[in-house]
């Protein structure tokens, strides 16, 4: 049996970080036909639900979204002494000076082969010449061709682009859920519009609200979805001053926060979120700290939702005029715009919704990518 590890942080609840959720499908899936490959996965506790021939090294005990020091060391410490054991090591996080250096120097062994996914290059805080001395990869893969021929031009020739892949089992057109819509006091009747981004990051809070509430001046049924967490004390900040600015404009009985802070019950993910909406947003004005394939975008796409994208080049991977409706990055009228296009014509919702759920099928069913991985780890 050839050993796989794959490198992430603590597979374990709450599924809220791509790179882990991305890592658990795959071995998930890879792991359900018989195979030659034995995938090890870093949890925190045991999660049986796994097949027995994935094996769950128990090496947290949080798995908060902001891994703390200690976590960062149990990962370390466990990469360090098992560095022989595996014949590949698949590592999913997006690279630093740091992380990068310590693989190179401590982490990596002779006996073992490295694979580097590159979700993001973040050229946002490197120069080329850093970019090149973080990549320690036997075989590099990107989540996107813009990565791919970044790379390329910096003189790299093991880049493979390999798509994310998602469960479309799990992400598939549904009814809106009656319950959640209770909970979240929307009625079916109400036109949803859904963001699921960043508070303070990507600079398209601010857009989307008041985009928002030039809505409301046309569209007298409409409502908001904020499936957005709470990271860290700025996100929380920005949230209040989020809610103050409903208040003002007498809103936010008109906005439902999917952020935790209710329960939504144990069984609620977020394909029940997309599938509430009738539009999805992502105008994002940049991408810093973003995968370059924002599952957020893809998972919409999944459930057969119109979703409007800013024009940023990372993203014309992405969206195109058939599946997708594209705006000028930072241009609220435009977004409010195009919201209203949607509404006044549900045949191009449904039209837009249908070519967007055929594009990620074709491109990000995590049944498909899982092969292309199989493939890899049998060659490597």
């Amino acid at each position: 049996m050839k050993k796989i590890l794959l490198v992430t942080r603590p597979i374990a609840p709450p599924w809220d970080e791509a790179s882990k959720n991305f890592a658990y499908y795959l071995a998930k899936t890879i792991s359900a036909k018989e195979n030659d490959l034995e995938l090890h996965l870093m949890t925190r506790g045991h999660l049986p639900e796994l097949s027995k021939r994935v094996v769950q090294n128990e090496v947290y005990t949080s798995s908060r979204n902001d891994i703390t020091f200690s976590q960062k060391w149990r990962s370390l410490f466990f990469q360090f002494i098992m560095r022989n054991q595996f014949d590949v090591a698949h590592y999913f996080f997006t690279p630093t000076k740091l992380n990068s250096f310590l693989i190179k120097n401590f982490l990596s062994s002779k006996k073992t082969k490295i694979i580097q996914t590159v979700a993001t290059l973040r050229e946002d805080l490197y120069s080329d010449s850093e970019i090149k001395k973080m990549m320690f990869g036997d075989l590099i893969l990107t989540y996107s061709d813009y990565a791919a021929q970044k790379l390329n031009s910096l003189g790299f020739k093991n880049v493979k682009r390999v798509y994310p892949g998602i469960d479309l089992e799990k992400y598939q057109p549904r009814a809106k859920d009656p319950e959640l819509l209770k909970k979240c006091s929307l009625t079916d009747k109400d036109f949803i519009i859904n963001f699921t981004g960043e508070y303070t990051r990507l600079g398209a809070m601010d857009d989307v609200i008041n985009s928002f509430i030039e809505i409301c001046n046309k569209i007298p049924n409409a409502k908001l979805s904020l499936a957005v967490r709470i990271k860290n004390e700025k996100d929380a900040a920005k949230k209040k001053a989020v809610v103050e600015k409903l208040k003002k404009n007498n809103l936010l009985d008109k906005v439902s926060f999917l952020d935790g802070s209710i329960d939504y019950g144990k069984d609620f993910d977020m394909s029940a979120a997309y599938n509430l909406c009738d539009v999805s947003l992502f105008p994002v004005q940049n991408m810093r700290g973003k995968f370059d394939i924002p599952l957020a975008v893809v998972e919409a796409m999944a459930c057969a939702k119109p979703v409007i994208l800013s024009d940023l080049p990372i993203l014309a991977e992405l969206g195109n005029e058939e599946n997708a409706v594209i705006i000028r990055n930072g241009d609220v009228p435009a977004i409010t715009a195009a919201i209203l296009d949607l509404y006044n014509h549900p045949e191009k919702r449904a039209a837009i919704g249908q070519a967007a759920q055929r594009f990620v099928t074709e491109r990000f069913d995590i049944k498909k990518v899982a092969r292309i991985y199989e493939e890899i780890y049998k060659e490597l």
